[in-house]
């Protein structure tokens, strides 16, 4: 998060200027709902699970995350597209909810799941490879679901989505 400097705070006061507060410039608010798409993820067994989940396309959308959010619905989530693909690295800073945070690959494969992540841990969860996208669900899905590592993850703007 940015924060201003003193001598630009300064010349606020001076000159009488005002500047709205964005959402993001209180730590303690979520982002406003994102864009939303469809996303589906097959597992090995043939069985498709639909969620629908909010698109992070900026740096502050992605930086926000679901921070601050109180509730995720069980089909619902957030995908952060990773552009160019690279390794990726998430933590839960300001995150009240637990969290499934599923790691997808260039081929739109799952190569990784950080489940039940910690609510508020600043411990980095990393990809251990590189990622095109990394989906956020609520805690706990994943396993009740039965979604794995190879599954593939079908949504627009991933591999042959």
């Amino acid at each position: 998060m940015k924060r201003f400097g003193l001598a630009f705070l300064a010349l606020l006061a001076l000159t009488g200027t005002a500047c709205a507060q964005t959402v993001n410039d209180n730590p303690t608010v979520p982002q406003p709902i994102l864009p939303m798409q469809p996303l589906s993820i097959t597992s090995d067994n043939g069985t498709v699970y639909h969620f629908t989940v909010e698109l992070a396309t900026t740096p502050q959308q992605q930086a926000t995350g679901l921070m601050w959010r109180k509730s995720l619905a069980a089909d619902a989530g957030m995908l952060f597209p990773q552009v160019p693909p690279a390794p990726a690295e998430f933590w839960m800073k300001n995150t009240i909810i637990p969290l499934d945070i599923v790691f997808i690959g260039t081929d739109g494969k799952i190569i990784a799941i950080a489940e039940n992540a910690v609510p508020y841990s600043l411990r980095p969860l990393p990809s251990g490879g590189t990622v095109e996208a990394t989906l956020e669900l609520q805690g706990g899905i994943t396993a009740k679901d039965g979604i794995s590592v190879g599954d593939k993850v079908v949504a627009k703007g991933l591999s042959d989505g």
